[in-house]
């Protein structure tokens, strides 16, 4: 049995999701580049994505349920295309992230203190502004949520073309 498009397209998005959260990780704890508010609250936003893809992908038998996790995965990037955009043009020039969105999130959810390694919070958005092949930081992850909410709409679009699989 071969995979339909729209399934490729979901594992796509699942694994550039959570290879952007691998990139951040490496670059935090081996380029000693420590994320800020923003740049956490961007990997919760990547690992709900890619979470919803894999929902997405499960559920595929069940058509509603699949495009509404698709549907979710296409909101979220959104959620992710927001946060990148606000770090760069707002939260980068601020000392201090603390009670911005982003810093309320982190530390109502619990995750900053749950798994310190991948969501603590180490920088201000000022200092954690840095730049990688002449882009800033920020930018490539905005470009990604880009493509993730552009390949998850496609994937949409072909599920609800697409006529129902059968399985045996």
């Amino acid at each position: 049995m071969t995979s339909a498009p729209s399934d490729r397209q979901l594992l796509f998005v699942t694994f550039a999701s959570l290879l952007a959260v691998g990139i951040a990780l490496v670059s935090q704890h081996f380029y000693d580049m420590p994320p800020c508010a923003y740049c956490v609250f961007q990997r919760v936003v990547y690992v709900a994505i890619a979470f919803s893809a894999i929902l997405a992908l499960l559920l595929r038998r069940v058509r509603p349920a699949q495009m509404a996790f698709t549907l979710l995965a296409v909101v979220l990037s959104l959620v992710g295309i927001w946060a990148a955009w606000y770090q760069h043009s707002v939260a980068q020039h601020l000392l201090s992230c603390d009670m911005t969105f982003a810093d309320r999130f982190m530390t109502r959810s619990g995750l900053d203190e749950a798994l310190p390694n991948v969501f603590g919070i180490f920088a201000s958005c000022m200092d954690a502004a840095v730049d990688v092949l002449g882009v800033k930081y920020e930018i490539w992850s905005l470009a990604l949520f880009v493509i993730l909410g552009g390949v998850s709409l496609m994937a949409l679009i072909r599920q609800s073309r697409t006529p129902a699989r059968r399985y045996a």
